[in-house]
């Protein structure tokens, strides 16, 4: 079997599962705000939520004017689902949700944070901490944020960091666990063997790019979230902006190149409505203003699901040799995966 004919088989399976299946888009949803985004259902938590989240890591960096401006636009536009971590801008994205979006709003959002302490003690400060600055007594989803390679997992789990994450569920400070990173899918693959029973969701890079990648998450972690009925979170989806000629930071140039995937190969419609045409829970997206914010939130309303050979043919556009590793930065080398 090429390469092809194994990603045909490996969308055909993913898609056909019964968890999937259950979690087909519900497009005609309200709330006390108005009108919702489409939703599926998170993994096995069972709870129906906004296929698009609004990521927190540009509400931490951005203005506090923007900040605000894009957190109130996130929840006129349908969005239901926040993400943030404990280490996004030094806390200031966990204080701007804390001051903006749970005061008012506690009640009709699913609020997501994460940690990437490496030890027991620190695990329990970033808990307590994060709830503090986001202003609320529970935290709907906890994950152990970036993972960096399998002896990282090994490390964590040794440490206690788990058993903090467990006994957070049963004082009821959280109501979901989960895990992510995008460096190893090496890391995760050992998460899932040692520990995947204790976990509901995991958040990780789905882009066109890292399924025609040799260290794909898409190839070998998404069929064993599938298989253990996980909600999947959707990180990376344009490749942190590697896939422009140019990103920047606050008028701050922090990536160029003369290669651009986009618009030479895919269009943002293209990678958007790939990752949602695989089995994902919610695509997190970075906005850190409300034009970009709208415009990802457009995109969901125009969704139409790709058929196996669209997302192959998408793949197919930016082959890994083509797109030259630079696009996937945030991943480890394969030598360091093992």
């Amino acid at each position: 079997m090429d390469r092809r004919e194994f990603l045909l088989a490996l969308l055909a399976t993913s898609l056909s599962s019964e968890l999937v299946r259950a979690s087909d888009t519900n497009f005609d949803t309200s709330d006390v705000l108005g009108k919702v985004l489409p939703q599926r259902i998170l993994g096995r938590t069972g709870e129906l939520v906004t296929v698009l989240g609004l990521g927190g890591y540009h509400i931490g960096w951005t203005t506090e004017e923007l900040a605000q401006a894009t957190i109130e636009t996130a929840l006129e536009e349908g969005v239901r689902f926040f993400d943030t971590a404990e280490s996004y801008g030094s806390g200031t994205s966990e204080e701007r949700y804390g001051k903006y979006l749970t005061p008012k709003y506690r009640d009709q959002i699913f609020l997501m944070t994460k940690s990437t302490a490496k030890d027991a003690k620190t695990a329990r400060e970033h808990l307590e901490v994060s709830l503090k600055r986001l202003n609320t007594d529970r935290i709907d989803l906890w994950q152990v944020h970036s993972l960096m390679s399998p002896q990282d997992v090994d490390n964590r789990i040794a440490e206690g960091v788990l058993d903090v994450v467990i006994q957070a569920k049963a004082e009821g400070k959280v109501r979901h666990i989960g895990f992510t990173g995008h460096a190893s899918p090496a890391a995760h693959q050992r998460m899932l063997e040692s520990k995947g029973d204790l976990f509901a969701t995991c958040q990780m890079p789905i882009n066109p790019v890292d399924a025609g990648a040799a260290n794909s998450f898409i190839e070998s972690v998404l069929p064993g979230l599938i298989e253990q009925q996980y909600g999947v979170l959707a990180m990376k989806t344009l490749a942190d902006g590697r896939f422009f000629s140019r990103k920047t930071m606050n008028e701050r140039t922090v990536w160029e190149s003369d290669d651009p995937v986009i618009p030479t190969r895919l269009s943002i419609a293209d990678c958007i409505h790939f990752a949602l045409s695989l089995p994902i829970s919610v695509l997190i997206t970075g906005a850190e203003n409300p034009t970009l914010l709208k415009e990802k939130a457009d995109l969901v309303r125009r969704f139409q699901k790709l058929t196996d050979s669209d997302r192959v043919a998408l793949i197919d556009r930016v082959s890994y040799d083509s797109a030259a590793g630079k696009v996937e930065y945030y991943k480890s080398s394969l030598l360091s995966q093992r």
